[in-house]
């Protein structure tokens, strides 16, 4: 039986990859070979890397409630004026992690927790004090009558007129604060959740074929070390199949036909797609103006946004931005929007070519996503980067972050044969902070 070294040693100058049967830590410097084949990759390496010590990681979400504590009348006081003391029933629009229950689409509601004794809300721009609360819990269709449990009764008292008609079914509603007696005892409290998900690492390995020690020994036309052109090849190989992972992959764990299991690492694009935002636009007519209705939504600060954001896109997306032509996207803006849009093209920091577009919420920086292509070249995708982290496996002193094995073949085989070897996953969390922009 083949037995290998574990030990994870770093290149010393000088040091050839000629050394026999050396395990050469590259985790920190793939990631700058041809920068602009692989942004995501790169930004991941550079800004967004934290190792993990487990395969499987779990992680947690914090989305801060009291941020939000808006909720919707599920019931109306048509047929009679709000008195000093009436009874509501409202739901809410996320659920008690804070998870946005419309995105994708949803239409389901869940029962407030937040709302307690004492707290002043105000409802259809009419203010009241809650006086008591029925708690629920659960989430259910929208405005389900037939479960109890989906909305949560309050009794109020109004503080100022409130008319038949005022409250319909629909109606919003916001905790603005409490208010109690004097000498009066302690409030009821209430919390938030964490969210917890759940990521894995993938393990990519791409090997060079075995090389006949003949084949070593030849001088060969174009590049006369064979060798070393097929080697320099398979690392650029192994850094592209990382980007494709980190953009399309689909997280899941599954068991092998033999041995253990096969971990596959979540993709930004389809994760973000099924749990973050999704705004569609056209070539035809899309400019400045439809980018800050997309924003004024997508950079909500209860969604826990930062202010900048890195947009991977194709370049036929890329293309349409620059382009002043009668469809193209500054022609459009500038003839709509020629006072507000800013826009510029900037050097970035890791090598690559950005245009800038800042909003009044935030600032969009576009790179180019060679990947992108096909099927995929009218995507763009939205990133925070605060939001994102690349987890390489790293524990008990060994890392299995990128790393060349040299010399792998059995010991009576007269050649040779080397493996490049990662594994590590894409840590994604708060999705709504992340957007799959889509053209057409």
């Amino acid at each position: 039986m083949s037995v290998y070294s574990n030990d994870t040693g770093v290149t010393p100058q000088g040091v050839s990859i000629n050394d026999s049967r050396r395990i050469f830590n590259f985790g920190e410097r793939v990631s700058e070979l041809a920068p602009q084949q692989s942004p995501f990759f790169v930004y991941l390496s550079k800004v967004a890397k934290e190792a993990t010590d487990d395969p499987v990681f779990k992680f947690l979400e914090q989305r801060h409630q009291w941020q939000r504590r808006n909720f919707i009348s599920k019931t109306d006081n048509d047929g009679t004026a709000l008195d000093a003391s009436d009874t509501l029933k409202v739901v809410c629009d996320y659920d008690k992690f804070g998870n946005d229950l419309t995105l994708g689409g949803g239409t389901n509601t869940a029962a407030p927790q937040y709302l307690l004794v004492g707290q002043v809300v105000r409802i259809g721009g009419k203010a009241m004090r809650i006086t008591s609360v029925t708690a629920g819990n659960g989430v259910s269709a929208a405005y389900d009558a037939s479960d109890a449990d989906t909305y949560t009764e309050i009794v109020v008292k109004a503080l100022e007129t409130v008319a038949e008609g005022d409250i319909e079914v629909g109606t919003q509603g916001q905790v603005i604060g409490s208010a109690w007696a004097e000498g009066s005892t302690d409030p009821e409290g209430w919390k938030d959740e964490l969210y917890s998900r759940e990521g894995y690492c993938q393990i990519f390995k791409t090997a060079i074929q075995l090389f006949s020690g003949s084949s070593l020994a030849t001088r060969y036309r174009g590049r006369p070390d064979e060798y070393r052109r097929v080697w320099a090849d398979c690392l650029m190989q192994h850094k592209m199949d990382i980007e494709h992972a980190m953009l399309f992959g689909i997280g899941k764990s599954d068991e092998a036909a033999a041995g253990g299991p096969v971990r596959y690492s979540h993709g930004i694009v389809p994760y973000t797609e099924a749990n973050g935002k999704v705004f569609n636009f056209t070539y035809a007519s899309t400019d400045y103006d439809a980018f800050i209705d997309a924003m004024e939504d997508f950079y909500a600060p209860e969604s826990g946004n930062s202010g900048d954001k890195l947009v991977l896109a194709s370049r036929k997306v890329l293309a349409y931005l620059n382009k002043l032509g009668s469809n193209g996207f500054l022609n459009n803006s500038i003839g709509a929007s020629s006072y507000k849009i800013d826009m510029q093209n900037i050097q970035g920091q890791f090598g690559h070519e950005v245009t800038k577009i800042n909003t009044i919420f935030g600032n969009l920086h576009f790179v180019a996503e060679p990947l992108f292509r096909g099927q995929d070249e009218n995507l763009a995708i939205a990133i925070d980067l605060a939001n994102v982290k690349y987890r390489p496996l790293q524990g008990n002193g060994v890392s299995r972050d990128t790393h060349i094995m040299t010399n792998i073949q059995n010991n009576n085989v007269d050649g040779r044969k080397d493996m490049v070897l990662t594994e590590a996953g894409l840590e994604i969390s708060l999705p709504e902070t992340h957007a799959v922009m889509k053209w057409s």
